[in-house]
């Protein structure tokens, strides 16, 4: 009998505090590395800094083919801009021109 009832006291000595820390280590394990954890949130703000640079990239590039695309159209017609895509894409030079090959690698500035 003494046996019996010195283990019962053991147990309600241990297992409350065991129990309450291992519940709280599980919730803080999961408040930090969980799907829903605050690691899990810094990674959620980087692909959120990475979509704000591209539609800022995309936004930029839109603009400058607007730019290119309205001295193309034909009420306001550039021909400098229009000698210029005609050259580019027939890959020809002006015999007056001074054309300085250069690799893809080099900067141009």
């Amino acid at each position: 009998m003494q046996l019996g009832r010195l283990f019962r006291r053991a147990m309600n000595a241990v297992l409350p505090p065991a129990v309450f820390l291992s519940l709280s280590g599980y919730f803080g394990w999961q408040a930090t590395q969980g799907d829903h954890g605050l690691t899990s949130y810094h990674h959620q703000l980087q692909l959120l800094d990475e979509a704000h640079e591209s539609r800022t990239n995309a936004v930029a590039e839109q603009t400058a083919w607007r730019r290119r695309v309205s001295g193309l159209s034909e009420g306001a017609l550039n021909g400098d801009m229009l000698d210029e895509r005609a050259r580019a894409m027939l890959n020809l030079a002006n015999p007056n021109d001074i054309v300085v090959p250069y690799d893809k690698h080099d900067q141009l500035y």
